[in-house]
């Protein structure tokens, strides 16, 4: 893959008009052989090195790799070395993976540098204790992208078998996020599904952040939600997690954190955001919730709460499905977080535009039927059509509680969180599905739902 290295602008050999007169031009750094289509290009001082200014000249297609270290905001791509530079959108494209800045060898000490010293004391003494580990200095530190709430970093080193590496994942508590949940909970729930098999282990913990266990599987994308095989897995991975007998009070907390968080984004937001989103009409909006949406006992799990894509993982070899990441878990009604994974099919969170919402992909009614018949099948219940129809229905009004708290959860975030995520953008995608769905929801005419359904969940949670 190609470095960008800084070069003082004296080895720069042709002007462009689109990018600014900083005291660096980058090159993209080639290790050999060099690309055919540089060959016409007019090569600096390092044959190595071809300037950008040449690569936009010859109209060469190229991709700038972006990560939490190289994030491109607005046109201008940040970079290690103090210096910046401006490109025009039309050439630079986000892309999935990281940008190692500058010379090969400096790729650990720029990436390493980043790391909290206690965490990087921790890493050493890791890798200091494992036979295979050739270097534990030579660690290798990758952004992973897609995290909306923390910095999460894969950690390699080579080993003596030369063909694999030994790997962990570094998660460096995000800014300002304990608006959102609180932290010392977080990570007993960690600790405690850790230690019953069902996630990663801890390896370590330091003051803003933690060291896990890197699981040997696939993160899923977008498109993988929707595959049945798939998404039948998920079905029933859902079903154990809500079984989970956790420590502690098992009250629902839905409706506590949706005003608490109404309560933080009124008094981040301007009054000119608070009367867009019209903040002052939420209060009653979740009280109307509360009151509308089916809360039977029988109903109540230990849920995820935030189970999109990038938060389950799937080994190839043997289809395990492993869900990581539990900030948001807490007890809440099943069918809320059933409701929120169905919510989480229209979004992809690794495009040019990852905060834009795409519904077309929410899933059809065949495909929620199939979902929700997995999930109960697997503790052996077997809904007859009346009963699979109530439950559809009470999942479907769940949705509107998923769009109500992720839209205060995207209006609070545009304030406390530095990720390049547009999250006012997403607040609004989000109320607006509320207030165009809650008539149809709420207002529907189809059977209502009389606890019928309360024995389907009696495996669930407190039950």
């Amino acid at each position: 893959m190609p470095l960008l290295t800084p070069v003082p602008r004296c080895t720069a050999n042709t002007a462009n008009p689109t990018v600014d007169n900083p005291p660096f031009r980058y090159y993209l750094h080639f290790p050999p052989p060099f690309p055919p289509a540089f060959c016409s290009l007019p090569p600096p001082s390092d044959s190595r090195l071809v300037c950008i200014d040449s690569l936009l000249a010859a109209r060469y297609d190229f991709t700038l790799r972006s990560s939490g270290f190289s994030q491109i905001r607005s046109g201008i791509l940040l970079k290690n070395f103090g210096a910046f530079q401006k490109f025009s959108s039309s050439f630079v494209q986000r892309f999935s993976g990281s940008l190692v800045m500058g010379a090969v060898e400096d790729r650990v000490n720029n990436k390493a540098g980043r790391l909290p010293g206690e965490a990087r004391r921790i890493l050493l003494s890791l890798a200091s204790s494992w036979d295979n580990v050739t270097d534990s200095n030579a660690l290798q530190v990758i952004p992973l992208k897609g995290a909306m709430t923390n910095e999460v970093y894969q950690i390699k080193w080579p080993t003596s078998t030369g063909e694999t590496s030994r790997k962990v994942l570094v998660r460096i508590y995000g800014e300002g996020v304990e608006v959102f949940f609180d932290r010392a909970s977080e990570i007993q729930t960690f600790e405690f599904i850790s230690k019953h098999g069902q996630g990663p282990r801890l390896l370590g913990r330091f003051p803003n952040g933690r060291i896990e266990e890197f699981i040997h599987a696939r993160t899923l994308s977008a498109a993988d939600l929707h595959d049945p095989d798939i998404s039948d897995l998920i079905a029933i991975k859902m079903k154990e997690f809500h079984d989970l007998n956790m420590p502690g009070p098992k009250d629902v907390v839905l409706w506590d954190r949706m005003r608490d968080w109404l309560s933080a984004a009124k008094n981040l937001s301007s009054p000119e955001e608070a009367n867009t989103f019209q903040l002052d009409a939420i209060e009653e909006e979740i009280s109307l919730l509360e009151k509308k949406l089916p809360g039977n006992h029988l109903h109540i799990g230990f849920c995820h709460n935030d189970l999109q894509y990038g938060n389950i993982m799937i080994d190839e070899e043997t289809s395990l499905i492993t869900i990581i990441d539990y900030e948001y878990a807490s007890y809440n009604p099943v069918t809320y977080d059933i409701a929120n994974h169905f919510c989480e099919m229209a979004a992809d969170y690794h495009t040019e535009t990852p905060h834009i919402l795409d519904y077309s992909k929410y899933p059809s009614l065949e495909k929620r039927q199939r979902f929700l018949r997995i999930y109960l099948g697997h503790a052996g219940d077997q809904p007859n059509d009346l009963e699979l129809e109530v439950l559809v229905q009470d999942v479907e009004k769940y949705t509107l509680a998923s769009h109500l708290l992720w839209g205060l959860w995207g209006i609070i975030s545009e304030h406390v969180n530095e990720i390049d995520f547009n999250y006012m953008e997403y607040a609004r995608q989000r109320f607006e599905q509320y207030w165009l769905r809650k008539p149809e929801l709420l207002g529907s005419s189809g059977p209502a739902s009389d606890g019928t359904t309360g024995d389907l969940f009696k495996n669930s949670g407190n039950s």
